[in-house]
């Protein structure tokens, strides 16, 4: 019968111990402040003469995410100047021969964000043009929606 066996010899687990105890944080030291979190931030405000150049940026084809980075405002804060202005939105949306396009390259495989870069539109944008068209969406797996047919 072995007396104590691998406890009788603590000095070797003691060392082990006592390093690992000197990487745990100092309990008596005050605590260091949690980082603060970016607050939402109010939405930059344009000078005037930037609201004009927004305008005149976006009458000569800018679009508004080019705009946005240029002012460095989100896209919707491009379309809000442009409303609270009355200058008419374009919307770009899809042809007829993209929407067609679209389909034959959905039902060969192809995400809608896929399609989307492709057509340079949002997802979401293609989605509905095919909804339009009666194609059924697949889910994030590439498998029929539940209550869509097969």
């Amino acid at each position: 019968m072995e007396v104590g066996g691998a406890y009788s010899n603590t000095k070797a687990q003691v060392s082990a111990l006592e390093t690992l105890r000197k990487e745990l944080p100092d309990l008596t030291a005050p605590s260091q402040p949690t980082p603060k979190r970016a607050k939402p931030g109010r939405t930059r405000r344009l000078r005037d003469d930037q609201v004009q150049q927004l305008i005149e940026g976006y009458k000569s084809g800018s679009t508004v995410y080019e705009l946005g980075d240029q002012f460095g405002i989100e896209r919707r804060t491009v379309s809000a100047i442009l409303h609270r202005h009355d200058i008419p939105m374009r919307r770009r949306g899809l042809t007829t021969e993209q929407i067609d396009d679209a389909v034959r390259l959905y039902n060969q495989g192809w995400s809608l964000t896929r399609i989307a870069a492709r057509m340079d539109v949002a997802a979401g944008t293609v989605r509905q043009r095919l909804h339009e068209r009666g194609v059924p969406i697949r889910d994030t797996h590439g498998q029929p929606r539940a209550g869509e047919a097969r």
